[in-house]
């Protein structure tokens, strides 16, 4: 069938018979599988059974049957499909593939998928569920989209914000969407529908509940973004995050930037190294924005740079390794 944009999801849309849910964001996963719920309520479909294939030793062949089945007095049927771990195996593969290609006229199937790698996405058992059915990526929420979905979600709600308001807002719940859906629900309790929440009404309202992780600072610095990655750093350090992880990783990100660097220069794409060079997700994007910044000399003498803050993290050399990992990292920024 066709990919569909998860948002947009309704539970007055007519179901469809195969519905397949992956991707990083836990809550747009979770959400899509109620709206699927209260969709098979409204439309009849009033008997629900749940398998959850966690383990090696899980029957597929039992969910084959239970598929083909009829439901109680010929009742309409949801079933669902859990896959926590996201490799359902040959076995598996195999089951989901006789599923899709003979889906029940009376069941609405609702495969439940974690964030999925790349070969997981190429493998036969996805192109075949994509081919038959809907499928639902729970995407994550860039720092870039975040206000304009918080806005969009405050609006559902009945309630508007001001722009500055707003900053504060995506500041405080970056990276933890969850969080961001939890104050929107407790704003909707405390103001009436129609009000405008100002800045007061932020700074009481939202907890400062952003999750500071690795994978946000290097999009911070890749991108050039000096202010966030101030802030990222800012928050790592007070949630006792050891340099050890982020100096290892920003390492690594400084090495593929060098040998990204080498590729071009060679008159490769980035097409061409991407694999080779792990350029997944926003790095794809980001690390050549980078290279374009920051020149080989500087990625080489920042290399030399880890190596002296991995010596004093070791006690084998004076100085503060989380100031000297801060000075580093906000100068690739720069």
């Amino acid at each position: 069938m066709a990919q569909m944009d998860i948002e947009q999801l309704s539970p007055d849309l007519p179901l469809k018979p195969l519905y397949v849910i992956h991707g990083e964001e836990d809550l747009l996963r979770v959400e899509a599988l109620d709206v699927l719920r209260q969709a098979a309520r409204q439309q009849g479909y009033l008997n629900r059974e749940v398998y959850s294939a966690d383990s090696a030793s899980f029957d597929w062949q039992e969910l084959l049957h239970a598929a083909g089945s009829m439901g109680l007095f010929a009742d309409l049927k949801l079933l669902e499909i859990h896959i926590p771990g996201g490799k359902p195996g040959k076995a598996g593969g195999d089951a989901l593939q006789e599923l899709a290609g003979r889906l029940p006229e009376d069941t609405a199937v609702v495969l439940m998928l974690p964030k999925l790698e790349r070969a997981q996405m190429q493998a036969k058992w996805f192109a075949v569920l994509a081919k038959h059915g809907v499928v639902l990526e729970a995407k994550a929420v860039s720092g870039a989209a975040l206000p304009q979905w918080i806005q969009g979600r405050l609006k559902q709600a009945g309630l508007e914000i001001e722009a500055d308001a707003l900053s504060l807002f995506a500041e405080r719940v970056e990276g933890n969407l969850l969080a961001a859906k939890q104050e929107i629900d407790k704003l909707a309790l405390l103001h009436p529908r129609g009000h405008l929440l100002n800045m007061a009404d932020a700074e009481a309202a939202v907890a400062n509940v952003a999750r500071f992780d690795v994978f946000q600072l290097a999009g911070a610095w890749m991108s050039g973004d000096a202010a966030r990655t101030a802030r990222l750093l800012e928050g790592l350090e007070a949630d006792g995050e050891e340099p050890v992880m982020l100096l290892w990783a920003l390492a690594e990100d400084i090495r593929t930037l060098i040998r990204l660097t080498a590729a071009l220069k060679q008159g490769q794409s980035v097409q061409s190294v991407r694999n080779s060079l792990r350029l997944w997700g926003d790095k794809q994007t980001l690390a050549p924005m980078a290279v374009r910044r920051i020149s080989i000399a500087r990625l080489l003498a920042a290399l030399q740079d880890c190596a002296k803050i991995d010596c004093m993290i070791k006690g084998a050399e004076a100085g503060n390794a989380w100031a000297e990992f801060k000075h580093l990292t906000l100068e690739l920024a720069a």
